[in-house]
């Protein structure tokens, strides 16, 4: 075989099992339960926006927390949190999500309302 065609036979296998590679569906199970959700201060959410409440995430063999966000209202539509299940001993995150909203009325931004001090919220006057 001539050199230029083995080099350019290598190069074309090289390619298909690159391509295979990057189509690889990596899996695996996490056996170990997400924390409690951490508390956050909802803030006043303008109008068009809707509240996407923060999650735990699995990266690198442990559960990291990711902070809540606005994100942009999509009529119609209502936002599902992301959550865990847990599935014969195993847990599976599943992305938050829009879902359609049958009833389709739009959100109206909500103003919240300031703890009042010293009322079991962890002030002890410090």
């Amino acid at each position: 075989m001539k050199p230029a065609k083995l080099a350019r036979s290598v190069l074309l296998s090289l390619a298909l099992v690159a391509s295979g590679a990057a189509f690889a569906q990596i899996s695996f199970n996490i056996v170990v339960a997400p924390p409690t959700p951490q508390y956050e201060m909802v803030p006043v959410v303008q109008p068009g926006y809707v509240w996407a409440p923060g999650y735990w995430a699995w990266a690198n063999d442990r559960h990291v927390w990711v902070r809540g966000r606005t994100i942009v209202q999509r009529p119609g539509y209502v936002w599902q949190p992301d959550r865990w299940e847990q599935r014969n001993g195993t847990y599976y995150r599943q992305a938050g999500r829009w879902a359609y909203d049958a009833h389709g009325k739009p959100v109206k931004a909500q103003k919240m309302k300031k703890p009042k001090p010293g009322k079991g919220h962890g002030n002890n006057g410090h």
